[in-house]
């Protein structure tokens, strides 16, 4: 009887528990100072320094464990599940509500903190105008780094780097930005290719951060080029950044300002697909005005990149991307799935104030 009771008021905690996440969250001034730049760091540090070395995701082994042992307990508890639904929906309950404790005191408060664009003082409103004049400027440093490294505008980049040396210089970047945010130090590092790297990838996913083991985790089976970029975006969620288009300018700057070409090709040609698409949609005629000078090299990469994810589209695609759209909107992302593309903005403000 006791042990029901305790259950029974962890399970009551859920709704109190939504409450006041989103009590403290309507507060971003308190959250960045006593979470993000408070708590959070040494959180943060502590799971890196205790699961970082090790060269398998130990975050993935949790969630393995996890899925058995809840399909263990179903299947021999299966006639008492039936008989007693309402014992079996208490314990549900229960498990909901230590995850969602542990998922917001670990990482998931990251998501009410102030905006990135008060952290770089930039916005992210642009006019056409605007669009169209860095989507040349990307165009001309895509092409410019692409023939760098190949001899001619024809030939595709192949990023001649293991993952593991991929994850080396990503940190290297991340030491030359913190020299300018020194808030973005990235010690000690804990990046690995997932174990799910293949469901991640039916799934349509570039990689994750697991917010219970803080380690940042990237799709080993997705194209080496692309891997600079997705690796820069997951340590910037690492380090407390939870917004989609926070981290994908994070990882366009931690891996445009890295020395190596082929990691300024990677951020480029990255950003560079984002201000086309959101082009194709605003402007057909300019897309396709600019498209044309876009180095051939540059375009197989994109349709190497096409074509792979072609590859593993199914029917159950649309709907993970369903409910990670509705896991973001319901953790304070407004836009929720769409938020990726509001890196557009944030880009060409940077650049108009900052450079780059």
């Amino acid at each position: 009887m006791k042990g029901q009771k305790v259950k029974t008021i962890i399970a009551l905690a859920l709704p109190v528990q939504v409450i006041l996440v989103k009590w403290i969250g309507s507060n971003p001034l308190f959250i960045e100072k006593y979470y993000s730049n408070g708590i959070y760091p040494a959180i943060s540090r502590f799971f890196r320094t205790l699961l970082g070395w090790i060269p398998f995701s130990v975050g993935d082994i949790f969630y393995l464990l996890l899925f058995w042992l809840v399909g263990k307990y179903i299947y021999k508890n299966w006639k008492s599940i039936r008989s007693k639904p309402l014992l079996f929906g208490k314990d549900v309950l229960v498990v909901l509500s230590i995850a969602y404790f542990a998922f917001h005191l670990l990482w998931g408060m990251n998501y009410y903190r102030l905006p990135i664009e008060q952290r770089f003082g930039i916005q992210r409103e642009y006019g056409k105008v605007e669009l169209l004049d860095f989507t040349q400027y990307l165009i001309h440093k895509s092409n410019q780094y692409q023939q760098q490294i190949t001899g001619d505008s024809i030939e595709p980049v192949k990023i001649p780097y293991s993952r593991k040396e991929i994850f080396e210089k990503t940190g290297e970047g991340y030491a030359k930005f913190k020299k300018t945010y020194p808030d973005f130090e990235y010690t000690p590092s804990s990046i690995k290719a997932s174990l799910f790297s293949l469901p991640l990838t039916y799934m349509g996913y570039g990689g994750y951060l697991n917010p219970f083991s803080n380690e940042a985790q990237v799709n080993g089976v997705a194209p080496l080029f692309r891997l600079p970029v997705v690796s820069g975006h997951e340590i910037g969620h690492q380090l407390g950044y939870s917004a989609e288009d926070a981290t994908n300018l994070i990882g366009f700057l931690v891996t445009s300002q890295n020395e190596d070409p082929y990691f300024k090709y990677a951020a480029y040609s990255h950003a560079l697909s984002y201000c086309l698409s959101d082009l194709s949609q605003k402007d057909e005629k300019a897309f396709k005005t600019l498209w044309r000078i876009v180095n051939p090299g540059v375009k197989k990469n994109y349709k190497e990149l096409q074509e792979f994810w072609a590859k593993y589209e199914n029917p159950m695609e649309p709907v993970f991307k369903s409910i990670f759209n509705t896991f973001l909107k319901a953790n304070n992302q407004e836009e929720g799935i769409q938020s990726y593309n509001s890196v557009v903005g944030l880009l060409i403000s940077y650049h108009d104030r900052k450079g780059f």
